[in-house]
């Protein structure tokens, strides 16, 4: 008869190589695992900044419509008269003027840098959505802010393109301003926070663009 190997041999090496097939299968299953979890994770920080940004823009819109007023909710319109700084005050002001800021002084940080947007200071110096102007949001639940956003308004002087910078009094210009609108949003998660900003001019009535 003829000579043959032992089994025994061939099939321990078919053993040791399936193991390390497995285990290169593990792996491979444990590292795209991990990867779809990053990436779900990305996904929902980014839908999360989303929402804290939409709601930072209505807190800047909510704004707007507290300096211009609207039909039935006139909000602070009658603060925001050309030309006038009335009813703003070191501080932000208080009461119904709250968030009303005159500008930190030359040599000190712009006051919205200074400003604690989210803490325990905020409520005392920035002005809650829909305070003034009687809009709601929705908050808390799903995919909504967990909380209102908030804005504050600094008075800055303005100086058309152009034109000769006149008196100054008590370190701003008399002849006209324009509102810095600083405004924060919170995403469903109260950590998830985005800070916006824009410049708004109120024209006299009847005043050309």
């Amino acid at each position: 008869m003829p000579w043959r190997p032992p089994r025994a041999r061939c099939g321990g090496a078919t053993l040791v190589y399936v193991l390390c097939l497995l285990v290169i299968i593990l792996l491979l299953g444990i590292s795209a695992a991990q990867m779809a979890l990053q990436g779900e994770k990305a996904a929902r920080g980014e839908r999360d900044r989303q929402i804290a940004f939409q709601a930072a823009e209505e807190a800047l819109v909510d704004a707007q419509n507290d300096i211009e007023g609207l039909p039935g909710a006139p909000g602070r319109s009658s603060l925001f008269a050309p030309g006038s700084a009335a009813g703003f005050a070191e501080g932000c002001g208080e009461g119904g003027a709250l968030g009303l800021c005159l500008p930190a002084a030359p040599e000190a940080p712009a006051l919205w840098l200074s400003t604690d947007l989210d803490g325990a200071e905020a409520s005392s110096r920035t002005v809650p959505y829909g305070q003034f102007t009687g809009a709601v949001m929705q908050t808390g639940q799903g995919f909504l802010p967990s909380r209102r956003p908030r804005y504050l308004i600094e008075l800055l002087p303005f100086h058309p393109p152009g034109a000769q910078a006149t008196t100054v009094a008590g370190g701003l210009a008399t002849e006209s301003y324009v509102y810095r609108i600083t405004a924060i949003g919170f995403g469903a998660q109260e950590s998830t926070q985005v800070v916006l900003q824009s410049y708004y001019r109120k024209q006299a009535a009847g005043a050309g663009p």
